[in-house]
């Protein structure tokens, strides 16, 4: 069964309680055996131990321990996974590129920036199923994440993680973030390119506009969809204290979708807000209108799953440990010796 396994081995760490319980309990019976010899006369204790069977002692405690065995396999999750076969379609390539500069911890949407897009993003990787997605971070530099996949998951776990202390060097730069972007299509595949920028539009080295002819040139349109209000709002850190300057003034960021206007424009492609409705569907609807390749689609993976079974054995065993009385039934505490 090789394609048997746990879903969360490390639990597995749990049953070494199991060896400490039966140290436990042999400790307790030779402790038990002491004091009883200390009594004496063995009669004596014959007569207050009447009914006593040791084995129905032992035969509580293994079955007690059976149910935690049973139900530490069942934390664990075993399960085994069923054949899929890959699927093939046809899509295009899109690349998301996620600002996650100190500015996108600002507050001035609910519940902030950072928080806004990554939501935005992790539906549209949904609403994208069929094309190939890659992923892109950045801020004062640019890091590709995941290259064009149809693992779907993998793209969403990486969004979820997204934050500032992805990237060092803060500070953003959206010139960078383009150039990373545009080496993860792959030159030789006909599919139509996307890049979809989610920022507030924030660029301290000004090589964006110069970038975005670069992307043009190689085929990329650029859809940016930026966030952020007009007034802007002071960076608040994730401890709730307000970013601060080297000369201590508090931190304002004011987004610039000016910029991303002329970007979106520029490439061909489209400049979206986050308050506006219909973002995902009008970026499916861009998408789907790119030239399409043959996609081959990571079939969703099916498993057999084992832990109903384990916490129902563990169940019965703990339930059948209960009602298992001390002391046979047939005992009488009146039978005379």
């Amino acid at each position: 069964m090789e394609d048997f396994h746990f879903h969360s081995p490390a639990l597995l760490w749990l049953l070494l309680v199991l060896p400490v319980q039966a140290f436990l309990i042999w400790a307790y019976w030779r402790w038990r055996q002491r004091t009883l010899r200390q009594l004496g006369s063995p009669v004596l204790v014959q007569r207050l131990l009447h009914g006593f069977r040791p084995g129905r002692f032992w035969l509580k405690h293994v079955l007690y321990g059976l149910a935690l065995l049973f139900l530490g396999v069942a934390i664990a999750d075993p399960r085994h996974r069923l054949p899929t076969e890959a699927k093939e379609g046809r899509g295009a390539d899109v690349v998301f590129a996620l600002d996650v500069s100190a500015s996108m911890w600002a507050t001035d949407v609910s519940p902030s920036r950072l928080e806004r897009v990554r939501s935005l993003a992790l539906r549209a990787v949904t609403a994208l199923e069929g094309h190939r997605i890659g992923l892109v971070f950045f801020a004062g530099d640019a890091f590709g994440q995941i290259p064009l996949t149809t693992d779907y998951n993998a793209v969403r776990t990486l969004l979820q993680q997204a934050g500032p202390e992805f990237i060092a060097q803060q500070g953003t730069d959206l010139g960078m973030a383009i150039e990373t972007a545009m080496r993860q299509f792959e030159p030789s595949s006909p599919a139509g390119r996307a890049l979809i920028l989610f920022t507030d539009g924030e660029d301290h080295e000004g090589r964006a506009l110069t970038q975005v002819q670069a992307a043009k040139t190689a085929g990329i349109r650029i859809f940016a969809v930026g966030v952020g209000q007009p007034e802007g709002a002071k960076i608040l850190q994730p401890t709730g204290a307000p970013l601060r300057d080297e000369s201590g003034a508090v931190v304002y960021s004011r987004p610039n979708f000016t910029l991303l206007r002329q970007l979106a424009q520029l490439s061909g492609g489209q400049f979206f807000d986050t308050e506006q409705r219909n973002v995902i569907s009008s970026l499916v609807a861009e998408c789907d209108n790119l030239q399409k390749a043959a996609v081959a689609l990571q079939a969703e993976p099916r498993y057999t799953y084992y832990f109903v079974w384990f916490a129902l054995a563990a169940w019965l065993l703990l339930a059948f440990e209960q009602v298992l009385p001390w002391r046979p039934l047939s005992w009488n505490p009146t039978q005379k010796t």
